[in-house]
């Protein structure tokens, strides 16, 4: 009996187990159903005309983790791919499905053969099925539109009014430039002050430069380096100019054991006192420049004193010239720096004036006339679009935008007939003279929560315009949609505004977008002139950052 039991037992496990492994199978069959991909396609014309476009979807069936590329270039030859569309996906349960659209086209009549596309998915390939598209030409109504036979070729004499208009052109800048180098190189010009200080003797421009440098601010500012930098280089100058030594490539030590052999030799008449003393300066000046050593201010006031004495010193130890060798030399001298100015700026001239003119037709060839024309005369428009934009908020509820320039807040009163409506009153304004270019925001709040009357405050807006001396304005208006996608009101158009300070009319546009909620307003006002190219990538890119808040 107990075998028995033991019998069954075993019996039942064995189909509980069978049953198990049943299910999981099912399972495993199901899941793998699932996991399998599936891949289809569809046209939505099988018959076009020359140059029509027919649109070919693949659809694509497969798991959330799925790798799934699609056709690229041009693999539906012998039709020719027009544009792929971005794939559109959708989420269904655990699985996506992916549509791919492609536009085809042929230009020439026939039948064409759709090839069968691949698409693989976990790097295996899935294919489409090819399909038959018929191409058809597009007939020709000869008995409505008649036909004519092609005209014969016509002698049109060329003419010579460019030719001419741009020879004309061509001289005139030659002639101002021609006048430019003669007034700037060949004419004989007076010296200036600091060429006239170039001429002076070593002596007298060691003094000037030391006396300039005792009215410098280098001491004040803490800038103890540069003192004796040009304390040092002054001093060693002159030495190398009057005494004869080579000072300003030489360490301290070799230009004091410069000086003692000039001393020792008779040709330099200097006592022991002042050369030590001069040493000590040198010292104290290598300190400064190379151990940012910083000594007192009447210490470097006092070096300075001290080098201006040595100088003198110095001086009165050479042998002095005769009267006929300073005539002689200060002409000399003279007449070398006039050849050596001349040739220095007519060789300068000459190749600033070729690299110029290359380089003036190589922007005129790659970029145009016109531009180049405007970026050397400085076009203000073309200024203001190339400057540094400045992005920030404006008034309450903010306007957002960026603009070239900031808007500076305007002094603004409420009209007494207004005061009952309006709570607060926000201007900010910039306006460029030279380019005739105007950008205005405006915040409004009112007392009650009411909707904004767009349609008064435009038209009183107009009203200015022809208060100011506008005339011939033309009106326009349409809806305006910000990035945000936020709505409101754009009114535009043209008209010919009155110059500042002056009676000149000149054809001008301008844009007034509208904003607004229950108990506010913004506005934003644009002007400039019209075909200003560089004012409307202006007006253009202020209205593609323009942000407004939609509530208070």
């Amino acid at each position: 009996m107990k075998n028995e039991k033991l019998h069954i037992k075993n019996y039942t496990s064995h189909l509980l187990r069978c049953f198990f492994l049943w299910f999981v199978f099912v399972f495993s069959l199901s899941g793998f159903s699932q996991t399998d991909p599936k891949v289809g396609s569809e046209i939505d014309t099988t018959s076009i005309k020359i140059g029509e476009q027919i649109r070919f979807t693949v659809t694509v069936e497969a798991d959330t983790m799925a790798q799934v590329i699609f056709p690229e270039g041009q693999t539906f030859s012998p039709l020719e791919t027009v544009e792929a569309f971005e794939t559109d996906t959708t989420k269904k349960n655990n699985r996506f499905t992916l549509q791919k659209t492609y536009a085809l086209t042929q230009f020439d009549s026939g039948s064409y053969k759709l090839p069968a596309q691949r698409i693989e998915i976990n790097g295996k390939g899935y294919f489409t099925d090819s399909l038959r598209i018929e191409v058809a030409t597009v007939p020709v109504d000869t008995v409505a539109q008649k036909m004519y036979d092609i005209k014969e070729l016509m002698v049109v004499e060329k003419s010579n009014a460019r030719f001419w208009k741009i020879l004309i052109i061509v001289l005139l800048i030659l002639v101002v430039l021609g006048g430019l180098v003669y007034w700037f190189i060949f004419r004989k010009k007076p010296l200036t002050e600091a060429e006239k200080e170039a001429l002076l003797p070593p002596y007298d421009r060691a003094l000037l430069e030391l006396k300039r440098l005792e009215n410098s601010k280098y001491l004040i500012q803490d800038e103890y380096k540069q003192y004796y930098s040009e304390l040092t280089n002054i001093v060693r100058s002159y030495l190398e100019e009057d005494v004869h030594v080579t000072a300003l490539e030489s360490t301290t030590d070799e230009l004091i054991t410069k000086l003692e052999m000039l001393r020792d030799a008779g040709e330099l008449k200097i006592d022991n006192d002042t050369l030590g003393h001069f040493k000590k300066i040198l010292q104290t000046a290598d300190l400064v420049k190379f151990a940012r050593s910083k000594p007192p201010t009447s210490v470097a006031e006092q070096d300075r004193k001290s080098i201006e004495q040595i100088v003198i010193k110095t001086h009165d130890a050479l042998p002095e010239p005769t009267e006929e060798e300073l005539m002689e030399q200060a002409e000399y001298q003279e007449e070398l720096a006039r050849r050596a100015y001349r040739k220095k700026w007519i060789l300068a001239g000459g190749m600033a004036l070729g690299a110029l003119l290359i380089f003036m037709a190589s922007l005129s060839a790659f970029y145009g006339p016109k531009y180049v024309w405007d970026t050397v005369t400085r076009h203000p428009s073309k200024r203001l679009l190339e400057g540094e934009w400045i992005s920030s908020s404006y008034g309450y509820p903010p306007i957002n935008l960026e603009a070239p320039k900031v808007l500076v807040r305007q002094k603004t009163k409420i009209p007494p007939e207004a005061k009952d409506k309006v709570k607060e009153l926000q201007t900010f304004a910039y306006r460029d003279e030279d380019a005739l270019f105007t950008i205005a925001a405006t915040s409004t709040s009112f007392t009650q929560p009411a909707e904004p009357e767009f349609e008064k405050t435009i038209e009183q807006l107009i009203e200015n315009f022809e208060r100011n001396g506008a005339k011939n304005i033309i009106t326009k208006q349409e809806e305006f949609t910000t990035i945000s996608g936020v709505k409101g009101i754009k009114t535009y158009g043209s008209g010919k505004f009155k110059v500042p300070e002056s009676k000149d009319l000149v054809k001008g546009e301008y844009v007034i977008l509208s904003f607004g909620g229950k108990g506010f307003q913004q506005q934003i006002l644009l002007t400039w002139l019209d075909d200003d190219t560089y004012a409307q990538e202006i007006v253009d890119r202020v209205l593609k950052t323009l942000e407004v808040k939609t509530e208070v």
